[in-house]
């Protein structure tokens, strides 16, 4: 007789974006004719960058010419894309070998399906307020969940474990609260990975966003990290790549744990994928390879930089009416202290129907999100300066 995974039973009810959407609704129907703003998307809404879309019309054009068409691709990515990766890492003096880099169609499937090559008896850490997926994914899985707290005090980067644990999950720069983590805390997770056989999940989507140049952008920027660290990236944030995707996975042949051999890890990874996933579209991968260039680093940094003006727009303006802010300055997502003991419902309402723009609230990142909300910075820069002119004018505090 067939049965469901019970597991998924265990999950806490999705409900973020769709009660979102639902009290957005409500209130455009009670108010005919008003114009929403939009600050807690957190997809890029900014053009490809005419470098890469050259290159994925490259890719196309490929598939039209029989010298030139390609089927299945290898699992593990194109060769000349891994070694573009690796060229990338070595450009800021990392060496990574193109064989422990396996490209994905976006970091969030890999941040799905990492931990289903450890025991399902394995121990979780998580930080909280986190990004979703990594809780949910490994509720299904059957492990254990630990629940790391950030916070005000620690600048919402919290200390390794106190417990014993297998894996911990670590986003930085951080999903919601734009914290990131510095070198010195991230060789306190290192250190401690190392010496309980633990195995970072180490999730570096947002690292283009860093400016300061003294926050680590790779787990391996740490000595020891390819010890115990697995780092996921992606092209969504960086270079517009949501609706693309596109990423990778490096699995060091370093990396060993109680029960494996050196290499063993990036082997088994590489048994799943080649199993489980017949890579990353052809047409995609060429526009990897044009991100990935000279110009095509140039405009999409210069996009970044765009995004990050909006975040600076959006900080600067929420600080002149005294609201408590985090974020921003490292990362694309602004995260704000809720004024006057408001839950982080309470505030969107109060948002919404004051002001007119939409964000979104913390609690939908776990309970150490409750009480505070998130912005993002990725919008239009018009529909961005409205927004913090709307609520500078509009909100009662």
């Amino acid at each position: 007789m067939a049965k469901t995974n019970l597991n998924y039973k265990k999950l806490a009810q999705s409900y973020l974006f769709s009660e979102i959407a639902k009290r957005t609704k409500a209130f455009l129907e009670a108010n005919p004719g008003s114009e929403v703003l939009r600050l807690g998307i957190g997809n890029t809404t900014e053009p490809i960058v005419p470098a890469v879309i050259e290159g994925l019309e490259l890719g196309a054009k490929k598939l039209g010419d029989l010298k030139t068409y390609t089927g299945y691709g290898d699992e593990q990515g194109d060769s000349r894309l891994r070694q573009a990766i690796s060229n990338w890492y070595g450009k800021r003096k990392l060496e990574i070998a193109a064989d422990e880099i396996f490209v994905s169609d976006g970091a969030k499937t890999d941040c799905a399906n990492i931990a289903s090559i450890f025991s399902t008896n394995s121990v979780v850490a998580v930080s909280d307020p986190v990004y979703p997926v990594y809780v949910d994914a490994n509720i299904i899985g059957g492990k254990k969940i630990v629940y790391l707290e950030g916070n005000l005090n620690n600048g919402f980067i919290p200390k390794p474990p106190s417990e014993k644990v297998d894996l911990i999950f670590i986003c930085s720069p951080n999903n919601p609260t734009g914290a990131v983590a510095t070198k010195k805390q991230l060789k306190e997770f290192v250190d401690y990975a190392i010496k309980n056989k633990a195995v970072i999940i180490f999730d570096a989507a947002y690292s283009e966003y860093i400016q300061d140049k003294t926050l680590p952008k790779s787990i391996y920027e740490i000595e020891g990290a390819k010890k115990c660290a697995i780092e996921i990236q992606s092209f969504s944030k960086s270079a517009g790549f949501t609706g693309v995707r596109l990423g990778w996975t490096i699995v060091p042949k370093e990396l060993s744990i109680e029960n494996s051999e050196t290499g063993e890890i990036n082997r088994i990874w590489n048994r799943r994928q080649t199993t489980m996933f017949n890579g990353a579209s052809n047409i995609v991968q060429e526009g990897g390879l044009a991100v990935l260039s000279a110009e095509g680093q140039r405009q999409t940094h210069q996009q970044i930089k765009y995004y990050m003006g909006n975040a600076k727009i959006i900080s600067e303006g929420l600080k002149d009416l005294g609201l408590k802010i985090f974020g921003g300055v490292n990362a694309p997502y602004i995260w704000v202290k809720c004024p006057k003991g408001l839950t982080s419902w309470e505030f969107f309402d109060k948002l919404l129907n004051e002001t007119h723009v939409v964000g979104t609230p913390g609690a939908g990142f776990g309970k150490m999100g409750e009480g505070y909300f998130r912005l993002s910075a990725f919008g239009h820069r018009e529909n961005v300066k409205k927004a913090i002119k709307d609520i500078k004018d509009n909100l009662k505090l």
